[in-house]
């Protein structure tokens, strides 16, 4: 499996941003989907946004406008970046990948927004 490896999280207030990162193992170029999940305290992880190998792009409606996903082949690496955030965006968000058939997860970052 491809291992992923998220990092970029931490304690912003409410309308400011970040940036999470997730390094992967592996050429990116091969990986046929990314994307970004979150799940917030005491509810059930969801979908986030995802980027396809051929650059397809889906958000959720909650972050439409404000997230914005993109990847770095030449690094190996996904990103997601993170504006005006709520304290509805609370939650531990993890990387994904999907390739030759299996699905591979990172550990999770922290993401805290202070209202």
């Amino acid at each position: 499996q491809v291992q992923l490896v998220e990092s970029g999280g931490g304690l912003v207030q409410a309308g400011g941003s970040l940036r999470l990162s997730c390094a992967a193992s592996t050429n990116i170029f091969s990986i046929s989907a990314m994307g970004w999940y979150r799940q917030p305290p005491g509810k059930q992880r969801e979908l986030v946004s995802t980027i396809t190998s051929g650059g397809g792009l889906n958000y959720v409606d909650s972050v439409k406008g404000r997230f914005t996903i993109s990847r770095d082949n030449a690094n190996n690496t996904l990103y997601l970046q993170m504006n005006s955030l709520k304290p509805e965006d609370t939650a531990v968000y993890y990387c994904n990948a999907f390739q030759n058939n299996r699905l591979s997860w990172g550990q999770g970052t922290q993401v805290t927004v202070s209202s």
